[in-house]
C-alpha cells in the first residue's frame, strides 16, 4: 500500500503540460469542488480530501487541480516536517486517474458543481493557471489553518471577495477544533493519542465557521448552502451536486492493542512486579527506567514541539505527565549522592500526578483518556522507588 501511495503522490507532482497554464474555456465549461471521503489505512488520509475539477469537453480537458502535493525529495524534507515549516504545492492531474485512486481506496467521492457564469468560470481557472506557476505553486502546510480542503475556500474567497456567504447551520456550540479532529479518529485509535499529546491549547478554542473548514466534509456542507452575489442578485453557490462514486460498506476494526489496552496491561503487569518487590522487600530496577522513558521522552518532545517549530503545540498540558526530567533521573537511582533527592523527587511527582488525575475532568485541555493507567503506573513505582530509597538511606545512616 504504501508504494502504490508513493506512486500515486509522484504522478500527481507531473505537470499535466504546457496547455495547463492557459486555457479558453467554450461555453461547455464546468467547475466542480470534490470532496473525497477518509480511508483509515494511513493517518494522514482519516481526515479526507478536497480538491477542484475542471471539465471542458470541447477543449478535451479534464483535470483535477489539488493542493495536497507533497515532494520527498524537497530540501531539508523530514527536518521541515519536523518543525511545522512543510511546504505543499497545487499539482494537477488527470481526472479518470485521479478519481480511479480513490475508488480503489473505496472513498466515497461527492463533486459540486459551482453556479457560475463562463465569465467566472474563466477568471477562477486563471486564478488557478497562475497558481500553478512554478514560483507560485508551493505554501507551507498547516493541517488546521492551510491545507487541502482551507485551499478550495480560500481560492473562491480571493477570486470573489466578498460575495460568497457560507452555510453554517452544521455548526455545533462549544465544539472545539480537537473534536472536530477526534471525529474522523475512532478509528485510528494511536493517531489520536498522538495527536492528542503532540498538539496544545491552540486547538481546544470553539472552532468558528472558518475553522470547521478545515475538513473537507465542512466544505462540502459550506458550499452546499452557499450563496453567490451576482450584481444586485442572490443566487447559489452550488447548482448541482453529484454522488460520483457510492463506497461499498465496511466496518473498519481498532483491533485489541489499542493505547487504552496497551496501558492497562502495563499497569497490571508492573503492578505484578511492585507487589513481588514489596514481598522480597527489594527493587527490581531495571523496571524503573522502563516506565518512566515514555514520558522522558514524550516531554523531550513536548518542549521541542512548543519552542521549535510552527506546529499547533504550544500551551500543552500534557507536560504536566510528560515531564522531560524524568530523563535522566529515572536511570540515576543507584547514585548514592544523588539518591536523597531523588527519593524526594519521586515522591513528589507520584504526588502531583494522583493530584492531576483528581482534576483530570476540569483541565481546560482535556487529556487522552488512555493515559490515566499509564499515569497510575507512574504513581504505584513512584511511591515505591521513594519507600526503597529512604529505606535504604536509613540503612546507610545506622
Amino acid at each position: 500500500m504504501y508504494w502504490s501511495r508513493l506512486i500515486f503522490s509522484i504522478l500527481l507532482c507531473l505537470s499535466i503540460g504546457a496547455q495547463a497554464q492557459k486555457v479558453k474555456l467554450s461555453p461547455e465549461a464546468e467547475i466542480y469542488v470534490m470532496t473525497l471521503g477518509p480511508y483509515q489505512e494511513e493517518l494522514y488520509s482519516a481526515f479526507g480530501h478536497s480538491a477542484i475539477h475542471l471539465k471542458d469537453p470541447y477543449n478535451k480537458v479534464d483535470w483535477v487541480y489539488n493542493y495536497g502535493v507533497f515532494d520527498f525529495q524537497q530540501e531539508n524534507f523530514f527536518w521541515n516536517f519536523a518543525r511545522g515549516k512543510m511546504l505543499y504545492r497545487l499539482g494537477m492531474s488527470r481526472y479518470n486517474a485521479f478519481k480511479n485512486h480513490y475508488e480503489k481506496e473505496n472513498r466515497y467521492i461527492i463533486e459540486q458543481r459551482l453556479n457560475l457564469t463562463l465569465e467566472e468560470k474563466q477568471a477562477l481557472v486563471d486564478y488557478l493557471a497562475e497558481n500553478y506557476k512554478p514560483e507560485n505553486r508551493e505554501y507551507y502546510y498547516n493541517y488546521v489553518y492551510d491545507n487541502c480542503a482551507t485551499k478550495i475556500r480560500e481560492v473562491l474567497n480571493d477570486r470573489f471577495p466578498g460575495r460568497i456567504t457560507f452555510e453554517t447551520s452544521y455548526m455545533e456550540e462549544g465544539k472545539t477544533i480537537r473534536d472536530l479532529m477526534d471525529d474522523y479518529l475512532t478509528y485510528q485509535p494511536w493517531g489520536d493519542w498522538i495527536i492528542d499529546i503532540g498538539l496544545g491549547m491552540q486547538i481546544d478554542k470553539e472552532a468558528d465557521e472558518m475553522e470547521y473548514m478545515f475538513l473537507p466534509d465542512y466544505i462540502q456542507k459550506a458550499f452546499e448552502g452557499a450563496t453567490f452575489k451576482r450584481d444586485s442578485v442572490t443566487v447559489s453557490l452550488v447548482a448541482e451536486t453529484v454522488e460520483v462514486y457510492k463506497p461499498t460498506p465496511e466496518t473498519p476494526e481498532n483491533g485489541v492493542f489499542t493505547p487504552f489496552n496497551v496501558f492497562v496491561i502495563f499497569f497490571f503487569v508492573v503492578g505484578f512486579i511492585t507487589n513481588r518487590d514489596f514481598k522480597k522487600e527489594k527493587r527490581t530496577k531495571w523496571i524503573d527506567p522502563v516506565v518512566f522513558t515514555l514520558a522522558g521522552l514524550l516531554g523531550w518532545w513536548l518542549v521541542f514541539l512548543w519552542a521549535g517549530t510552527e506546529h499547533l503545540s504550544k500551551d500543552n498540558l500534557n507536560l504536566l505527565w510528560a515531564i522531560p526530567l524524568h530523563i535522566p533521573l529515572a536511570y540515576l537511582t543507584g547514585v548514592k549522592k544523588l539518591q536523597p533527592f531523588l527519593s524526594k523527587y519521586f515522591l513528589v511527582i507520584a504526588l502531583l500526578y494522583g493530584l492531576l488525575i483528581l482534576l483530570w475532568s476540569v483541565l481546560p485541555q482535556p487529556l487522552h483518556q488512555a493515559l490515566i493507567p499509564y499515569i497510575l503506573t507512574m504513581i504505584l513505582r513512584g511511591f515505591y522507588i521513594h519507600f526503597d530509597l529512604r529505606k535504604q538511606l536509613k540503612l546507610r545512616a545506622n
